[in-house]
């Protein structure tokens, strides 16, 4: 999967691996992938991590399937950074077809998740709230698919496909920041989790945690950018999708179409 190296693109007719394996490497891109870790698991410690051992967590068990293959996934990205780092291309391309598995398993439970958390929801009495949050998990696992449908179908591209992963990360952990702020907002205990509130996080929520997540981009431009001269044309598509969808998708959730869709959505999984 992430085949993280620096380098000018391969002359056309050069062998893919052996330009590949002499190209000079850098721990940046471990770095951030260090850092999409670090969100992920420090951002669901006081909701998760943190209440298993205690055995005060409350939750189906797709959630905890949820947890381990996101967790699976972070991991993933770490280990394919440091083979690459190290040199261990062949190893590198051999995990390719996992990294490749588990992204489409975590895709199809996520999108789980998020619908059985509504339906839970709505069953309890809750209304349009709770429909138009949908719009919230779903757009991130959305940008996570299709920013790492990029990175495989840009595998011979190593310079479009390490970044689109780091792209594609960055969008799954809308979640784990989030749960930052409901943490000095709500505070913690047993129990506690944004899902088991009544209502939906305020608006300002998703908006927030998804702006404060683009920084990594924003990381990745200023790299680019010292090190090469130029931003390469990934790093500035993953900023404007992202963005685009973060500004717009909770004032689009409240729509009628986007309700209509939250309804089908809910009626399929039942």
């Amino acid at each position: 999967m992430a085949t993280i190296v620096e380098s000018a693109a391969s002359p056309p007719e050069t062998d893919i691996r052996t330009t590949a394996d002499r190209r000079p490497r850098t721990r940046f891109y471990l770095a951030l992938a260090l850092v999409c870790a670090a969100i992920a698991i420090l951002g669901f410690a006081p909701t998760y991590w943190l209440q298993l051992p205690a055995g005060t967590f409350k939750g189906t068990p797709l959630l905890h399937i949820h947890g381990a293959l996101a967790t699976a996934w972070v991991l993933f990205l770490i280990s394919q950074s440091m083979f690459v780092t190290r040199g261990s291309i062949a190893r590198h391309r051999d995990w390719g077809l996992f990294g490749i598995s588990l992204a489409s398993v975590l895709t199809v439970v996520a999108v789980m998740v998020a619908i059985e958390s509504m339906t839970s929801k709505l069953a309890e009495g809750a209304g349009d709230p709770v429909r138009s949050f949908l719009i919230v998990p779903l757009s991130g696992i959305v940008m996570f698919a299709g920013f790492t449908a990029a990175a495989v179908a840009n595998i011979r591209r190593p310079e479009w496909h390490r970044r689109f992963m780091i792209v594609g990360t960055v969008a799954l952990l809308g979640a784990a920041m989030a749960r930052v702020f409901f943490f000095f907002a709500m505070g913690t205990g047993p129990g506690v989790r944004p899902g088991l509130m009544d209502a939906p996080p305020p608006a300002a929520m998703p908006l927030l945690s998804g702006l404060l997540l683009e920084l990594i981009l924003v990381a990745g431009m200023i790299h680019d950018k010292r090190k090469h001269g130029r931003v390469h044309p990934s790093w500035i598509y993953g900023f404007v999708i992202m963005t685009t969808v973060t500004v717009l998708r909770v004032p689009f959730g409240e729509t009628h179409l986007w309700l209509a869709v939250a309804d089908w959505l809910g009626r399929i999984a039942g």
